[in-house]
């Protein structure tokens, strides 16, 4: 089972900028399904974007054109490039993946343990 290990969050003024990174060991970053997800206290994970194995990748709506997702499978590495931060981004945000589907949190396999973001106004 692949593991995850996250890093790359912090605390940005509105309109700024972070890049999250997600290392895997353990398993070949190419075969998964690959996904993040962020969770804000009392609401259930929210997909954010994800990545599949063809190259193919779905965003959200409050994050399309902000936020994007690179896989670079020579570095067994997933990233978050997250621009014009909004402080409705706040949130710890989570790497998953996932041998089939990895849009909904019932189908990962594998999580990482998170990273905080948090956007001041």
């Amino acid at each position: 089972q692949v593991s995850l290990v996250e890093s790359g969050g912090g605390s940005v003024q509105s309109g700024g900028s972070l890049r999250l990174s997600c290392v895997a060991s353990g398993g070949t970053l190419s075969s998964y399904c690959m996904a993040w997800f962020r969770q804000t206290p009392g609401s259930q994970r929210e997909g954010v974007v994800e990545a599949d194995t063809t190259g193919g990748t779905g965003y959200h709506d409050s994050v399309r054109g902000r936020f994007t997702i690179l896989r670079d499978d020579a570095k067994n590495t997933l990233y978050l490039q997250m621009n014009d931060l909004k402080p409705a981004d706040t949130a710890s945000y989570y790497c998953a993946a996932s041998l089939l589907d990895c849009d909904s949190p019932d189908e990962i396999r594998s999580w990482g343990q998170g990273t905080r973001v948090t956007v001041s106004s």
